[in-house]
């Protein structure tokens, strides 16, 4: 991996790798952070003294998507291929990490940070955090794959076509989220649990992994990749953009009458009608973009 500014890679416990990122101010992912991320994974991964990753982000939020500004910024689909290419291999890292990947995860976890979260082995979410897909209110489509890790099948469904989001404590319920603990103490939690599989066999922690992978009764990667192309029929048929648009000017809207920034606002699935944080997403598999990124709002392509 090359030098990043927003990932970062540091030991904290013998056997265990902690990868953060760090995008301020929502953590909405420009193209080249994505590989960055991806990059960063797979070397924790194949590092022998390695047994287990940690994936955490500072800041406000885990993950809020993709960068929507890039996306409208960039002539042509450079950064709409880029973004889905990149989405695509950085959730195909966590999956695919050689060793297990814990979560630690705060506030808001949208869009492409539920692509990161659904492919991970072990979840740990403060106990603010919020979890959702709002692609359809951003033009975009994608990461259906990965919720379908976290919750029910028809929960699902409705999350997906509502944009709403759930709280840690229901996933908790629902057997996806491991501990649900105050903020402070997501990241001990996370590498507490960390300490705990890297105290295991290194090579039977690799053939574990494998071997789980290996039953997995869903292809992760086939399935995700068969969304992404609905994200770029949506793309092709001026829809996204219209959508990516509107979302844009709201925001700037809501900007010009409240300094509050971050993730646009949505209702929480579990409780309806209050307000959750909510954010874009992620999407596909063409060739690699080094398109250069910029702090913004959250959103998905794909």
């Amino acid at each position: 991996m090359g030098v990043s500014t927003t990932v970062t890679v540091s030991r904290p416990e013998d056997g265990t790798a902690l990868v953060t990122v760090d995008r301020p101010p929502v953590n909405a992912l420009p193209v080249q952070d994505w590989f960055d991320l991806a990059d960063a994974v797979r070397a924790a991964g194949r590092d022998p003294g390695v047994r287990c990753v940690v994936l955490a982000a500072a800041g406000r939020g885990f993950n809020a998507g993709v960068d929507i500004k890039e996306m409208r910024r960039t002539p042509g689909h450079a950064a709409l291929l880029g973004a889905n290419r990149g989405c695509y291999e950085a959730f195909a890292a966590v999956y695919d990490c050689e060793v297990p990947v814990v979560a630690a995860v705060q506030g808001h976890c949208l869009g492409g940070g539920i692509g990161l979260v659904g492919n991970a082995d072990a979840i740990v979410a403060s106990d603010d955090a919020t979890f959702g897909l709002p692609e359809l209110d951003r033009g975009a489509l994608g990461a259906a794959t990965h919720l379908a890790r976290l919750v029910p099948p028809h929960l699902m469904r409705t999350l997906y076509y509502t944009s709403r989001t759930v709280t840690a404590a229901e996933l908790h319920r629902h057997g996806s989220v491991w501990a649900v603990v105050p903020r402070d103490e997501v990241l001990t939690t996370a590498l507490a649990l960390a300490g705990e599989i890297a105290a295991k066999d290194g090579y039977l922690l690799r053939l574990a992994k494998a071997a789980i992978n290996g039953i997995d009764p869903v292809d992760v990667h086939r399935s995700y990749r068969f969304e992404q192309g609905f994200t770029f029929e949506a793309n092709l048929s001026g829809v996204a953009d219209r959508h990516r648009d509107a979302f844009a000017r709201n925001r700037g809207n809501r900007r010009n009458s409240t300094p509050a920034d971050g993730p646009e606002r949505g209702r929480s699935a579990d409780t309806p009608g209050t307000s959750t944080t909510g954010a874009g997403t992620p999407g596909a598999h063409p060739p690699r973009a080094d398109t250069p990124g910029t702090d913004a709002p959250g959103g998905k392509p794909s």
